[in-house]
């Protein structure tokens, strides 16, 4: 269905490796643009695309957590250290990474120029020890949630190649 998208191994320097490394869940996924753009660019297209207002919305609506367009340029430009259900964990000029504020996740982003095009990376860390009560054991109802978490990290990352392109044709 997203065929633009695929998974890939977390690249050596990516700022989730320490959750790798530690034994917690982590995901990689990446897409191919054919021409420059930039970290910042990427991290506006991706929370400001339909997709991802929607989740905006519904963390206003159940945590009293809103966000806006602007918040989220500003988050990617390095003007705020928080976002909605996220803050900076750390941040380096081709890098991103969040985790929400009941640090059960986290989100990263990262931008690599390819010759003539870019590379966007997208992926995520489920805290196994916070997030649930399991230990390292995945019961059923753990991996259905993170089936559909790779499923919609994938319709995400979709989503923001495809808005990085639009605003590229202009």
């Amino acid at each position: 269905m997203f065929s633009s998208v695929f998974e890939t191994p977390l690249p050596e320097t990516g700022l989730l490796q320490r959750y790798a490394e530690s034994g917690e869940y982590t995901d990689c996924f990446a897409t191919d643009i054919p021409f420059q753009s930039s970290l910042p660019e990427y991290v506006t297209a991706f929370y400001t695309t339909a997709l991802f207002k929607a989740e905006r919305r519904i963390l206003d609506w159940l945590a009293s957590l809103p966000s806006t367009d602007d918040e989220a340029r500003q988050l990617a430009r390095g003007k705020r250290d928080a976002f909605a259900a996220w803050t900076v964990e750390d941040r380096r000029d081709d890098q991103l990474l969040l985790i929400d504020v009941r640090q059960q996740t986290g989100s990263w982003f990262m931008y690599e120029a390819q010759g003539s095009g870019s590379r966007l990376y997208f992926g995520s860390v489920v805290f196994k020890r916070k997030a649930t009560p399991i230990g390292r054991e995945l019961r059923w109802t753990y991996r259905l949630l993170l089936g559909m978490h790779r499923f919609y990290s994938r319709a995400l990352l979709s989503a923001a190649r495809t808005r990085i392109q639009i605003s590229g044709d202009d």
